[in-house]
């Protein structure tokens, strides 16, 4: 059994911080790397990515834990720079506490969790960036004091653990607000506004919000924009929300000036960097043009539609997509398929919606439980068309890989 089954055999808990918190003060868990928390509904792996690019860029030594691979490969949720933590380092640090971690009962994601905080630790990492799992207070990132806290945005997801409104769902990503610690915030109205601006006077953290983005500009390579003071910026991405993810990478690099320096060439070295697989991923393939992206939300859903809309291609366009059993399809479905005709299939993975989850739409849209071959019929029918594959990260990482290595 390798180390990723074994930490992914363990049973999962009910998801409560009881557990993780009683087996840190059994350690006497001590961390103190200066690091950037991030929540949000959307775009917190992607600002996560683009901080640790220009970081790097200006010769520093970033740790980087990403959750959206979470139940996929370990080693592509814990980087140190561009270098993912090895299966031996996995191994190492989960040996060293299995017991406990048995005896306290811990979830695979609060093992995740600890590997890589106490990895970025042993390490020495200048600054670490850390993206919770799902919602902020009792999530299982939330175990250190960091010297920013950011929430990207908020929208519903996750009903079940979170709340079926925005301002609950507001209450537990704000759970990562600390005393004194200041809170940079992207495009957040509302209730769900209220109730940060609340807890962080509550607390006495200083709010930023991100401001506008000016003088955007498409090209077939990526976008080039402005914003505040900074000019000439360019990310080699052509989705829109990627420039406003950068913007709040950039709000957090300048707040954090006075700590962790950047020159203005380290900062547009970082964001001219490619982002990872997945992250609105445009393949030219044989007259076929592939759009994979990791939105698995209402409004992720809705910001891809508008990306797409902006190539203004006079393309036939296809949907291959899949989600999580928590997904809200019904109103994901309509969303994308304003873009053209949907058809539904499956991956390998417990949390994935399979045939029978989707019963009720059967009628409406095409199921094919193998979506490599799903994507191969598509090619062969329509040989000039394009194939925007979405739903689920781990879905769209999949995909990629295989698009990429000419599997389908």
């Amino acid at each position: 059994m390798s180390i990723n089954e074994l930490i992914y055999s363990f049973d999962y808990n009910d998801e409560s911080r009881d557990n993780l918190d009683s087996f840190l003060r059994k350690i006497n868990f001590k961390y103190d790397v200066p690091s950037i928390h991030i929540a949000g509904t959307n775009g917190k792996s992607t600002v996560a990515y683009q901080l640790k690019n220009v970081y790097q860029a200006a010769k520093y030594k970033v740790g980087l834990f990403i959750s959206s691979h979470y139940q996929r490969n370990i080693e592509e949720m814990i980087y140190i720079n561009d270098e993912h933590i090895s299966s031996k380092e996995i191994e190492s640090i989960f040996n060293d506490h299995q017991k406990l971690f048995k005896k306290f009962d811990l979830s695979p994601f609060d093992i995740i969790v600890f590997i890589a905080l106490s990895y970025f630790q042993n390490s020495g990492v200048d600054i670490a960036l850390i993206e919770t799992g799902i919602g902020g207070e009792y999530d299982s990132t939330n175990i250190f004091t960091p010297i920013l806290s950011m929430i990207t945005n908020i929208s519903l997801e996750h009903t079940n653990e979170l709340g079926v409104s925005l301002s609950e769902i507001a209450r537990h990503k704000a759970g990562i607000i600390y005393n004194n610690v200041p809170t940079l915030i992207g495009k957040i109205e509302g209730d769900a506004l209220d109730v940060i601006v609340n807890v962080a006077k509550r607390k006495e953290s200083k709010i930023i919000m991100t401001s506008e983005i000016h003088n955007e500009g498409l090209s077939e390579s990526g976008i080039s924009f402005e914003y505040k003071t900074h000019r000439d910026l360019f990310i080699p991405n052509l989705g829109h929300l990627n420039v406003i993810n950068a913007s709040l990478a950039i709000d957090a690099i300048d707040l954090l000036v006075n700590q962790f320096p950047v020159s203005e060439e380290a900062l547009k070295e970082g964001l001219n960097h490619k982002l990872p697989k997945g992250k609105f991923e445009v393949i030219n393939k044989e007259g076929i043009t592939y759009v994979i992206d990791t939105a698995h939300n209402v409004e992720a859903i809705h910001t891809l539609r508008d990306s797409v809309d902006r190539f203004q291609l006079e393309k036939e366009t296809y949907i291959v997509f899949a989600t999580n059993k928590d997904k809200n399809i019904t109103l994901m479905l309509p969303e994308i398929g304003l873009l053209g005709k949907i058809y539904i299939s499956t991956y390998e993975n417990k949390r994935a919606r399979e045939e029978s989850d989707y019963f009720l739409f059967l009628d409406e849209y095409e199921f094919n439980d193998n979506y490599r071959s799903l994507i191969k019929k598509i090619k062969e029918e329509h040989p000039e068309c394009m194939i925007v594959v979405t739903g689920s990260s781990v879905f769209a990482s999949l995909v990629s890989d295989d698009i990429n290595n000419d599997i389908v």
